[in-house]
């Protein structure tokens, strides 16, 4: 079981935790809501849970609780700019559909 990011996405974390001041690295979770029942979280981390997963890429910590693994499994966060728009991107090969509006996604 594990989480990835592109290179995109390693810089534009380390530029946040750098500008933060503080912080062992970023929580990527699932939470429920939406249209299709899930939505992606990120948040900076400063203490670890007792049931989080730790995924090292590029110096950085992903960090992960064991209910939000299933779902985010083999997952790769990406960092995107189209035009005035910029943003993370989630590639994950579990998720069965996503709803219209894009906020939302069932496993």
């Amino acid at each position: 079981m594990a989480i990835s990011m592109t290179a995109a996405a390693a810089d534009r974390v380390r530029n946040f935790l750098h500008n933060r001041g503080k912080g062992i690295g970023l929580r990527v979770g699932v939470k429920t809501t939406g249209c299709s029942g899930l939505a992606y979280v990120l948040e900076f981390v400063d203490t670890l849970n007792e049931d989080d997963q730790v995924f090292e890429h590029d110096e950085l910590k992903l960090i992960v609780d064991g209910k939000s693994l299933v779902y985010i499994d083999g997952t790769q966060l990406d960092f995107v700019k189209e035009g005035l728009n910029e943003g993370f991107q989630f590639t994950n090969p579990n998720v069965d559909g996503e709803c219209g509006c894009g906020e939302s996604f069932t496993v």
